[in-house]
This record gives structure tokens, sequence and C-alpha cells, in this order.
């Protein structure tokens, strides 16, 4: 399964990761490729739950660039 995750540089240095189509699948890592590494062993625990719940995986999400005045 292939999902989108988001990356946000941290004030204090590294990542916060997370992916919109798993409400509350959140990581983070000190190098982008940690916290990458790290949402992947999140994702891959947040299926194995909802597989041991027989609940349905959720599609990903359709993302879009829009621009906006400032």
């Amino acid at each position: 399964m292939r999902y989108t995750v988001i990356l946000e540089l941290e004030e204090e240095g590294g990542f916060h990761v997370w992916c919109p189509a798993l409400k509350g699948c959140h990581s983070q890592g000190d190098t982008e490729e940690e916290a990458v590494a790290n949402i992947q062993e999140a994702i891959t625990a947040y299926l194995e739950s909802l597989h041991d719940e027989g609940a349905p995986f959720p599609t990903d999400i359709v993302t879009q660039h829009v621009e906006a005045a400032a």
C-alpha cells in the first residue's frame, strides 16, 4: 500500500512526520531519512492493528497544491 506522508522541519531540529489518511499516525526523526523510516514502521503497525480488528484499510487522500494571497 502507498500512503502520502507530510514531513515538517521542527524549530528545535529534526522532523515531524504524519500520514493524513491514517488519523493519529505520527512519528519523528532527527533526519529526513530517519523520519521516513519511522513513519513506515508506524504505518505498518497501524495497518496491522486495523487488520487485527477486521477494519478496512483507509485509502490514500488526494493532494493538490493551491495558491492563496498572503
